[in-house]
């Protein structure tokens, strides 16, 4: 029956809300260092796209699964990767195109993929991943396993006939996917309002008969209730869900936006509002979960690692040039 997600209200305890807080840590400080570097020059290739601001869909979306469940990503994906578990070492020397990173430094930051985590791969075409989903999702219900596929897409990707057409066919078959929609306000530049009839990407959910439900993204307890519910769904074998997470990326669509499209103004009251980790930081805080020196602590550990990480790429080597040709299949 299509609706709203019956989110299960459980109260999410104190050590799961220091993890949360931890991983979107580590996912802000990852990224930071990573845009410094590339604009440092010690970066070459295609310019990284940013999830800043969007830690919470990543680490409450995350959370929800097991182990042997499946993700799939979007070219904005770092964070999604590293909350599954990623070895952070491996990912910022396959970001520079090392041979230690994660895909050997074939992947970059658009193809990043970590198969012994069930990461089968960011992409850099715009709900590419969609389609994919399917094929995972269709294996899952084929071998007769209890395993959940996570696809994760931008709002732009909801207009791509990649969604219609995935979405139909996972409702249709009832596939254990739960379709994640990060939507940050903008597709590139285009503002999501100006190209879609409907203010809601989650409202897309009635015409597939499937429950879709919206989620304050910055909230990643909420974002976590709507996903374990999501989740448990799938794994009933009851079929997708839609969660769309209301979300903003505080940096451009990659280095060289410049973000003319929206104002200062505009920004400025995301950070100061709905930052995720400020957020998070502020319940804790108030509740006596967490100390001033604790998180301070917690963010010394998070750049401390960040900083590592790129020591790790730094010293690495390139791949042999002659090694050009290893796997590539055809």
């Amino acid at each position: 029956m299509n609706g709203p997600l019956e989110l299960q209200g459980k109260r999410v305890s104190t050590s799961r809300d220091t993890e949360f807080l931890r991983m979107m840590l580590r996912i802000r400080a990852f990224e930071e260092r990573v845009h410094k570097i590339y604009l440092d020059g010690e970066m070459m290739g295609m310019s990284p796209h940013l999830s800043c601001g969007e830690e919470a869909m990543a680490a409450g979306v995350s959370a929800a699964l097991r182990p042997d469940d499946y993700v799939l990503t979007t070219h904005r994906g770092h964070g999604h990767v590293l909350a599954r578990g990623t070895d952070t070492k491996k990912m910022m020397a396959e970001l520079c195109g090392k041979v230690t990173g994660t895909n050997k430094g074939r992947g970059g930051t658009l193809h990043i993929a970590d198969c012994s985590l069930n990461v089968l791969g960011a992409n850099g075409i715009v709900g590419g991943g969609l389609p994919i989903a399917c094929g995972v999702g269709y294996s899952i219900k084929y071998r007769g396993t209890d395993q959940v596929c996570v696809i994760f897409f931008g709002d732009a990707a909801s207009n791509q006939g990649t969604f219609h057409e995935s979405v139909n066919l996972a409702a249709a078959f009832k596939l254990p996917i739960v379709y994640v929609c990060e939507n940050n306000l903008y597709g590139l530049s285009t503002p999501y309002a100006n190209v879609s009839a409907t203010p809601d990407v989650a409202d897309r959910a009635k015409g597939y008969n499937i429950p879709g439900v919206i989620v304050q993204g910055w909230e990643v307890n909420k974002v976590h209730e709507a996903a374990v519910a999501a989740v448990e769904r799938a794994r009933a074998g009851e079929g997708p869900s839609l969660i769309e997470g209301k979300t903003y990326r505080y940096y451009g669509h990659s280095a060289s936006d410049h973000r003319p499209y929206r104002t200062r103004e505009e920004e400025e009251e995301w950070k100061c509002e709905r930052d995720p980790i400020c957020t998070l930081r502020a319940k804790m805080t108030s509740s006596g979960e967490i100390s001033e020196d604790q998180y301070n602590k917690m963010e010394a550990e998070a750049l401390a690692e960040a900083e590592e990480c790129w020591k790790f790429a730094s010293e690495s080597p390139f791949p042999d040039p002659s090694t050009v040709m290893d796997y590539v299949y055809g």
